[in-house]
This record gives C-alpha cells, structure tokens and sequence, in this order.
C-alpha cells in the first residue's frame, strides 16, 4: 500500500489507547472515537491521533465515521461487535476486535459470506485470550508436524504486581467482562470431543518463578473457536485462567449464591438483579491501575513430546501489561491484513486467521516476545 492505511479506533479506554499508539508507530492515520467527547481528545492527544466522537450504539453514525477507512479496530464493550461487523463490512472496512464472548463471536463469524463477498477481514477473539494465546498454540500445533496431539493446556493470567486484600485482584478491565469469563459454559475438547465444563472448576497448582505459586481454573471464552477446530485432531484441549491463591474460591462462592444472576428479584418493595451490584461494587472496591504482569503458558504435547511457550510482560511506563498484550496483537493483525502481508478475506477468529510466525515476529517490536521453554 502505497498511502498511509486509515484506521479508526473504536474505544478510548486503556486497550483502545493502546491500539491507536501502535497504528500510529506502524504508520497508519488514525482516528480514536469515543462517546465520551473529552476522552477522545485527551487520549487522541496523547497518542499522536485524530479525535472523533460516536456512539458505538449508533449504527448510521458509526457507518458515517468508518466510511473510507481501510481498517476498524473496535475496543467497545463485546455486545457491539454484530452490528460494528456488520457496519464495517457494509462500508468495505477490515474489522478486528477483542471478542470473549463465545455467542456473539459465533454471531459474528456466521457474516463470513457477506464479509467474502466484500473482500474485507472481519476477525474477532483479536487480544490477549482469546487471541495471541490461540495462535501461540496453533503455532506449536504446525510444529508437532502431523504427530497426534496429546494435549493443548493454555493457562493466562493478568495479575498485580503487589497484591492486595482478599481478592488479591485489581481491576485491569471492565467488571462486566470478569464476570462473563466466571459465568459462562466453558469450551474444552476432552477425548477427542468438544464439550463444556462448569466455570470456577477445575482448580490446579501453578508454578511460575516469580509470580507462583498460582492457581489456575477453568473460565469462558479463553478457547475462542479452537475447540471446534481441532475436534477429533486433538485429545484434550483447555484454557485457564491464572489467579494468585484464594481468588477463585471467593468468586465461585458468589456464584453459587446467585450474585452472578442477571435477572431482578424482589427484595422489599424492590426489583433487584444482583449481577448490576455486585458489577458496581467491584468496580468501587477493587483496585486499578496499579503495576500488572501479564503471564502466558501454552503447551502442546504431541506423541508424548511436550513444547511450551510463555511470555512474561508488565507495565513498559505508558501501558498496562493486559493493554500491551491485549492490544498490540489486534493491531499487529491489522497492519499484517491491510498492507496485504496476511492475506485472509471473510470472517474467523485470530486463532485461525493470524499466520503464527509472522504475528509473534511482529509483536517482538513492541517487546512481547514467546519464549521457547521446551521444544518438540
């Protein structure tokens, strides 16, 4: 591509900020819209980027704002990712965005013809896990060159650096997407058959140099279409997510007792939905924006050899590890698609879409970099 790649940046959050700085070092005119007109400036400024204010809600203005862009990066809340797809495909837009919920990325994924008769990408589950995990783990997957796999175990974790109180937790995200991870069905393949198991289940012991010992237990979405990739080519396959000791008890009490309930129950004169308060009180009580660490571990076992990979990554003084990681692989993504390095039309998620190699070398520039600690 000859001119600079027009890019517009959906979101700006921690993650969207981060996505709009590293379009910008690749090159790309970008444009940060949020809804919030004075966050848009402010984050716009301070990433060398074009401001713009919309509605991810509204569908006519979306359209109006990504009309003549190469590429959309949408870092919104996943219940927009159908009609912000839908927009981009109308307008002839690549689409990537940070996915995490299994039913509206199966929602977005069923656009692939209209995405193909485009000739545009539209590609969910784009960020940390889903995301770049997936693709360590397909990478690793080639390696084992035709050998049976075994096993594929991804354990991911954002975690304080110094943590505290008795969720040793702070807040990296949006509260609402913690808990989708914790309520959800979660995808598995085991013998050789997809299938889903309980969230909060399935605790084991983590040992991790600096960071462990940690715990590990199944949550939703980390697998993004992998289970059904790899059914009856792979005997087990799972995600985790890692946790310091005790944390995942605390929530799988408060599940139990129904606090993760959307639907409102009459308490007094009242109509209350417990999930709405127990959101607001996390986001009140818990703490942000603290130092993070960000620790991946995928391993693949094929015909009884194991390979593993791990990246270890904190705060670099502008982001947060989860915004590094979860950012720059969409973005890598992106400017790979649009400059035509990864040629991918219609709709898939990164785990089947992000040539493994190529991405893993393109994050290395940012300083994400997998290392090799076991090899086939």
């Amino acid at each position: 591509m000859s001119t600079s790649p027009r890019t517009i940046v959906l979101g700006a959050g921690i993650v969207g900020r981060a996505a709009a700085w590293d379009l910008v070092r690749r090159g790309h005119e970008v444009t940060l819209a949020d809804v919030d007109a004075a966050e848009a400036h402010l984050a716009a400024t301070a990433v060398g980027a074009q401001a713009a204010t919309v509605d991810a809600a509204d569908g006519s203005a979306v359209e109006d704002l990504i009309s003549g862009a190469d590429a959309v990066v949408a870092a919104v809340p996943y219940s927009f990712g159908v009609s912000l797809a839908a927009a981009a495909i109308a307008t002839g837009c690549h689409y990537f965005d940070f996915g995490g919920n299994p039913t509206i990325v199966k929602r977005q994924l069923r656009l692939n013809e209209q995405a193909t008769d485009q000739n545009v990408a539209v590609v969910p589950d784009c960020g940390l896990a889903p995301g770049v995990a997936n693709v360590m783990a397909a990478g690793l997957i080639e390696e084992a060159s035709g050998r049976p796999i075994d096993s594929v175990q991804i354990r991911v974790g954002c975690l304080p650096q110094h943590p505290t109180g008795s969720l040793q937790y702070q807040l990296a995200f949006y509260p609402g997407g913690l808990i989708n991870e914790y309520a959800e069905p979660c995808e598995v393949i085991a013998e050789g058959v997809a299938t889903t198991v309980d969230p909060l289940t399935r605790f084991e012991e983590v040992a991790w140099d600096e960071w462990g010992p940690l715990e590990a237990f199944s949550t939703a979405g980390g697998t993004s279409t992998m289970c059904q990739d790899y059914e009856g080519r792979v005997q087990e396959l799972e995600y985790k997510t890692l946790r310091y000791p005790g944390h995942g008890a605390v929530f799988h009490a408060m599940r139990e007792l129904g606090l993760f309930d959307e639907q409102p129950r009459r308490i007094g004169d009242l109509m209350v939905a417990p999930r709405p308060v127990l959101l607001d009180l996390l986001a009140e009580h818990l703490p942000a924006g603290e130092p993070d660490v960000v620790l991946v571990r995928v391993e693949v076992v094929a015909g009884g050899v194991s390979a593993v990979l791990e990246i270890e990554d904190i705060h670099d003084g502008r982001f947060s590890a989860l915004a590094r990681t979860t950012a720059y692989p969409a973005t890598a993504l992106c400017d790979l698609v649009v400059r035509g390095d990864a040629d991918y039309r219609g709709a898939g998620a990164m785990c089947a879409v992000a040539p493994p190699g190529l991405l893993m070398e393109e994050l290395q520039q940012v300083g994400v970099t997998a290392v090799a600690v076991a090899t086939f």
